[in-house]
């Protein structure tokens, strides 16, 4: 596959990355935990079909000493025992955030259980990783990023 543009040869592109890397900073410190910060950005990024960012994901949570299991099974979560019953309530919540275009939105009862298990500003913090991950699959998918080539830590 090769690129549609390069986002970096723009004059437009530094400052939209720069922004979007500030809000994830934000999240990344946040008392999200990271684990589940990782897992929802990997299972919305299989959804969207964005390689690029399942490139990085995937090993930025090994390096960080994510189990090849659980990466391995975040796409069946739901008959995957490996996962926390927040860990599944964060993921069902990204998936419902992510498929918006389905009509049904985000239901009542899968709000609910996230917020058994996150206090507000970690359902914040929730709710703008599933933002941030589809903003950043969107770019990389239109413009057709290809995969591969991400090292863990690249852009720390």
């Amino acid at each position: 596959m090769q690129a549609r543009l390069n986002p970096f040869g723009t004059d437009l592109a530094p400052k939209i990355v720069k922004a979007l890397v500030s809000a994830n900073k934000m999240l990344v410190d946040s008392t999200l935990p990271t684990a589940t910060q990782e897992l929802v950005k990997i299972r919305v990024s299989q959804i969207n079909g964005c390689g690029w960012c399942l490139d990085m994901h995937t090993k930025d949570a090994a390096a960080a000493g994510e189990t090849s299991v659980r990466l391995n099974l975040v796409g069946a979560w739901r008959e995957a025992p490996v996962f926390t019953d927040a860990e599944r309530a964060a993921l069902e919540l990204a998936e419902q955030g992510t498929r918006l275009a389905d009509g049904a939105g985000v239901g009542d009862d899968v709000w609910a259980n996230a917020a058994k298990h996150y206090d507000e500003e970690q359902l914040m913090a929730l709710v703008a990783s599933i933002a941030l991950i589809n903003a950043f699959n969107r770019i990389n998918v239109i413009t057709r990023q290809p995969a591969g080539d991400y090292r863990p830590g690249q852009y720390a």
